[in-house]
């Protein structure tokens, strides 16, 4: 699989998001299964492996989703590049001091349950009454400690990520970011360019709307399901969303590929430092969505596809604030 940057971390062209191995799509898989799928995404290319504390079954905990991955990845930790996220508030400062180790406390448990002395890539998952510009000085310590290599902002708009630029810069901003989702292109991602700050969009299928497998009459599972309170999957939504649904299979058929290959095809043309992580529990639809990073296409696609984008309406919208 070709490869792109995350300011100076390399990863695979496509990631894999692992969280709904622990939480947000219904039912969670036995471990083995979710070991097996991660180790066959690296197997087919993937080096880019995004998990967060936080994720596990009804949130209800913390780390189930880091331990699977870092049992799964431990066989081939020098070959992969690790993600997760942290929250933090000024009571957790309060605990340990400072901010600083308040952080700090974070990434060593996570890292225990990673398996691994390093993390690559360590978020801030969602803002808190701590202000950025001293969560990116505790960042820039622990790069100068050698605990984690790069850091990152999610869920972020441009003027909380020029703040915190200017004090330690940034390796990347994970935002929500699909064809149905596209605040990223406002003002997020000139910036992101122009200061080599890479974007991993989160939930760029649209929490499976856009892989056309879903329709009006779609059930999901009631027990720890986000697609409950999605906003395009509301049946109406999707009902209204459909046209673009359809121009995707319309595309797909042409290139001999999957929608969701196409719409991740369409970001990669599109920005040279997006770098999208999809996530599934389904082996197979991972190993689909790795794939894209195969899917060629030239200038009067990519045009071709966006002018036929911006031609439709979307019924929904999370936005930077959004879950």
């Amino acid at each position: 699989m070709k490869t792109r940057f995350l300011r100076d971390i390399e990863v695979s062209e496509v990631g894999m998001g692992c969280m709904a191995f622990s939480h947000g799509y219904g039912k969670i898989p036995d471990e083995g299964y979710s070991i097996e799928a991660i180790r066959n995404a690296y197997d087919h290319g993937c080096t880019f492996f995004d998990t967060a504390e936080v994720y596990s079954p009804n949130l209800s905990g913390i780390g189930h989703n880091e331990r699977i991955v870092g049992k799964a990845l431990e066989p081939f930790r020098n070959y992969v590049v690790i993600a997760t996220k942290l929250f933090v508030d000024s009571s957790a400062v309060r605990r340990s001091g400072s901010v600083y180790h308040a952080v700090r406390d974070h990434l060593e448990a996570s890292m225990d349950r990673l398996r691994t002395d390093m993390i690559d890539l360590y978020y801030l998952h969602r803002q808190s009454n701590i202000s950025v510009e001293n969560i990116a000085e505790a960042m820039g310590r622990l790069i100068d400690d050698g605990m984690i290599r790069g850091w990152g902002l999610s869920q972020v708009d441009v003027d909380i990520i020029d703040r915190a630029q200017r004090v330690t810069p940034l390796s990347a901003i994970q935002n929500i970011y699909s064809m149905v989702e596209r605040d990223v292109e406002k003002a997020v991602a000139p910036y992101c360019l122009e200061n080599n700050i890479g974007i991993v969009p989160f939930s760029p299928i649209a929490s499976g709307l856009l892989s056309g497998k879903i329709t009006p009459q779609t059930q999901f599972e009631r027990n720890d399901d986000v697609r409950n309170w999605v906003p395009q999957l509301s049946r109406r939504n999707i009902k209204g969303n459909q046209p673009i649904v359809e121009m995707l299979k319309d595309f797909a058929e042409q290139k001999n590929a999957t929608p969701a290959q196409i719409l991740l095809a369409w970001m990669l043309y599109k920005y040279p430092n997006v770098v999208p992580i999809p996530g599934s529990k389904n082996k197979e639809r991972i190993v689909e969505n790795l794939n894209a990073s195969q899917v060629e296409m030239t200038d009067a696609e990519f045009t071709a596809l966006e002018n036929a984008l911006n031609q439709h309406k979307v019924y929904g919208h999370r936005g930077f604030g959004g879950f």
